[in-house]
């Protein structure tokens, strides 16, 4: 499994409006230079995320996007399934009906087993931890 750049720069998108969390909302522009992430594509990712409900925005010369939640709330489970769509790793774990060997197929078991294991490592990180691995990364005081 890999992930896209909607799964990783959406998780840096997140990250930026958490560093900045209860100061008000943030410009694309700004996180784009902040982030290093076109403007054009971070307006691409904006529409998952606000469509999920973690990110709400705000109109006008004090206008910009917010995080819906605080940053210990948002799982990188929620920006990841957001943008990227299911975690699973084959079509047959979560639909299972569509393949007539599912029942009985050692494969599927260990996919999906693989898949939870992301899924758990996905749904035990929440904004503000990232946050704080990267402060602890560069030393760094937001």
């Amino acid at each position: 499994m890999k992930l896209s750049t909607r799964g990783e720069y959406s998780s840096r998108l997140m990250m930026e409006l958490a560093i900045k969390y209860g100061k008000g909302p943030m410009l694309l522009k700004d996180i784009s230079k902040a982030q290093d992430i076109s403007l054009k594509y971070l307006g691409q990712l904006i529409i998952p995320l606000k469509i999920a409900d973690l990110i709400k925005s705000t109109r006008g010369s004090h206008g910009g996007y917010y995080l819906s939640r605080p940053p210990d709330i948002i799982k990188l489970l929620e920006i990841i399934e957001a943008t990227e769509g299911s975690l699973y790793i084959v079509e047959c774990i979560k639909n299972p009906e569509i393949c007539y060997r599912s029942e009985n197929c050692v494969a599927r078991e260990i996919w999906e087993e693989a898949s939870e294991k992301f899924i758990e490592i996905f749904n035990s990180i929440t904004l503000k931890d990232m946050i704080d691995r990267q402060r602890e990364k560069n030393n760094i005081r937001y």
